[in-house]
């Protein structure tokens, strides 16, 4: 029997192959003992390492060392910064209960927005975007005017996790500067495909983390600029400007730092890669496939590695299987929950109808993915579609029944 073919990976947006050098890092970093907060020397020795890999990411991103606050990875860093800037101005001020965010953030944004509004007040208000997921600047502009004084803080994403598309964070910063509001941006999908400049982004507060850029999972960081102030999540040792307590986690950290460098550095040759990979295998579809169509914004406009498509008259799950099995991993558009499918809430607010929003396809590239792997997809996306569309019709008729 022949060995099945090797996968060909197409979810790097969910997650990327570590790099040796992080592995050999880490390993070398496992092996020895310490507690960065013990004050002998092997307690010394943690510590130092620590403060290395800060100024290491903080290099790469243009940040102080102070400013960044290390994490347990994106989830943790979304809800520090929501939350605490909630709170904290909230304190300053009790007019401060309006929050302003977009309709299309992850939900490590959305869900801790949501537990603000039913637990501590928050009204929070969820901005549109246009056809290609753009947050409407005009919107927030009239939200803010509206009654600035009341704005706890402003958190929109770099870039969105399905489609791709940036956002316009630089005119988010421009509203907000003028009545002191603070700006949290979720830079997750960002790093490493796109430049970053913490200091030049004029953002208070940045969430990025180590497992999409071919680091560990379980680690991450909050830039959160010096002068803020900001309510802790967790209480206990103090530990990372007394914002986040916890046991520093030193093999992970080094491991973090060392993929944040290898990332960030390798970006101006690797994004136009992927983007060329990327408009290969977007061409190669619609070729086959005429009718699909891709979401998110044209050319600059998204993410280097990111193609999103929607195939009407299929269902996501059913194509993704049907692709899978052919050793092909990509994602739906969609979330699923209670093993229900849902249509994708970036879709829907893109303007997007629920059957169309079901029916699509998110397929990220990353450092690994090849030419072959393109080929690959393009070759096995015609019969799959054709087999998805065909079931599909099975279901339909077999419900009029």
């Amino acid at each position: 029997m022949s060995a099945p073919p090797p996968v060909a990976y197409f979810d790097h947006a969910a997650t990327t192959l570590i790099y040796p050098e992080v592995v050999d890092a880490m390993v070398a970093q496992l092996s020895r003992l310490g507690n960065a907060s013990s004050l002998h020397g092997s307690g010394r020795a943690a510590r130092r390492v620590t403060e290395e890999s800060r100024e290491t990411v903080a290099a790469v991103l243009n940040a102080r060392p102070s400013e960044v606050v290390f994490t347990s990875g994106g989830t943790e860093s979304d809800n520090l910064a929501v939350k605490g800037f909630y709170w904290a101005r909230r304190s300053a001020d009790p007019r401060r209960t309006r929050i302003l965010s977009t309709a299309i953030e992850h939900h490590a944004v959305l869900d801790p927005l949501d537990w603000l509004a039913s637990d501590s007040g928050a009204e929070v208000e969820l901005l549109p975007v246009d056809s290609n997921g753009r947050l409407d600047i005009d919107a927030l502009r009239t939200a803010v005017d509206r009654d600035p004084d009341s704005v706890a803080l402003i958190t929109v994403m770099w870039a969105n996790n399905e489609v791709g598309t940036l956002q316009p964070v630089d005119e988010v910063v421009s509203v907000a500067a003028r009545h002191g509001i603070p700006v949290h941006t979720d830079a997750v999908q960002a790093m490493g495909q796109v430049p970053l400049d913490f200091a030049a982004s004029g953002v208070d507060a940045l969430t990025v983390t180590g497992h999409k850029i071919g680091g560990p999972f379980g680690v991450g960081a909050l830039l959160l600029r010096r002068e803020v102030e900001l309510v802790a999540l967790l209480h206990g040792g103090g530990q990372e400007r007394d914002v986040r307590s916890g046991t520093i986690d030193a093999p992970a950290i080094v491991g973090f730092a060392c993929a944040a460098e290898v990332a960030v550095k390798g970006q101006p040759q690797r994004a136009p890669a992927l983007a060329a990979l990327r408009d290969e295998l977007v061409d190669g579809i619609l070729d086959v496939i005429p009718d699909a169509q891709l979401n998110g914004a044209p050319g600059a406009g998204r993410l280097p590695g990111n193609a999103h498509l929607s195939f009407p008259g299929c269902e996501g799950d059913s194509l993704l299987m049907l692709l899978d099995a052919q050793g092909i991993e990509c994602s739906t558009g969609s979330a699923c929950s209670a093993g229900v499918p849902q249509a994708s809430h970036v879709l829907l607010a893109m303007g997007k109808g629920e059957s169309l929003a079901r029916g699509s396809l998110r397929f990220s590239l990353g450092h690994t993915t090849t030419r072959a792997d393109v080929v690959r997809v393009v070759a096995a996306i015609g019969p799959a579609v054709q087999r998805a569309r065909a079931a599909g019709a099975t279901s339909a008729q077999g419900n009029r029944a």
